[in-house]
């Protein structure tokens, strides 16, 4: 599986491409382009640059979220890390 971050996806591999996804949003992340607690790129800009469907590109995030690699905030956005804790 292809964990470089400016790795196309393939299609036609046995991978699928939301597996795909999060282990290249995974290796962008290790690589320090989004900080933790910080926000990762939108939903839209992930399918414009991967040139992937909306439901793959939330599937994707949902394996980090499972992972605990990032965390959601509907409306607001996905974000490197773990929430903060509430007081």
């Amino acid at each position: 599986m292809a964990t470089d971050p400016d790795t196309e996806i393939d299609h036609e591999g046995p991978v699928t491409p939301y597996r795909q996804l999060a282990e290249i949003l995974k290796a962008r992340i290790k690589r320090g382009d989004w900080q933790d607690g910080r926000p990762i790129a939108s939903e839209t800009r992930l399918v414009q640059e991967y040139g992937l469907a909306r439901s793959t590109v939330r599937r994707a995030i949902a394996v980090l979220v499972e992972e605990h690699v990032v965390w959601t905030v509907q409306g607001r956005g996905t974000y490197v890390g773990q929430p903060p804790a509430e007081e």
